[in-house]
């Protein structure tokens, strides 16, 4: 499957959003998100940005009897998870042919005189 619909697919896969009776976005939100951001890693980034935000306002720190509920460290990992898919986007982007690593790798020159040279 190749198409918008593949990539909200992949989107959701990344934010863990399979729920399919009850997602956390609906499909144009994704779309939105893919629009906004250039590409299915970056979304998903995005996504995970916007629920940590969401987890802070809602949930906040709080304690009561037997229950905690820590909503700023949950914000802090997703946070982290949306950072993590940005810099593999990034990375992505870099391994093409052209890239600013291009695989971390260099061509050099080959010299096939290289071995006669006497370098005293």
């Amino acid at each position: 499957m190749v198409g918008p619909t593949a990539d909200v697919a992949l989107v959701r896969l990344l934010i863990a959003d399979v729920n399919a009776t009850d997602p956390l976005f609906t499909d144009d939100q994704i779309v939105s998100f893919l629009t906004l951001e250039g590409g299915v890693k970056r979304a998903a980034a995005a996504a995970l940005e916007t629920i940590a935000r969401s987890e802070l306002l809602l949930s906040k720190k709080i304690t009561t009897q037997d229950l905690s509920v820590d909503g700023p460290a949950v914000a802090a990992e997703l946070r982290l998870q949306a950072k993590a898919l940005r810099d593999q986007a990034r990375q992505d982007t870099d391994d093409v042919v052209g890239g600013a690593d291009a695989w971390a790798i260099s061509v050099a020159d080959f010299d096939p005189n290289a071995a006669y040279r006497v370098a005293w």
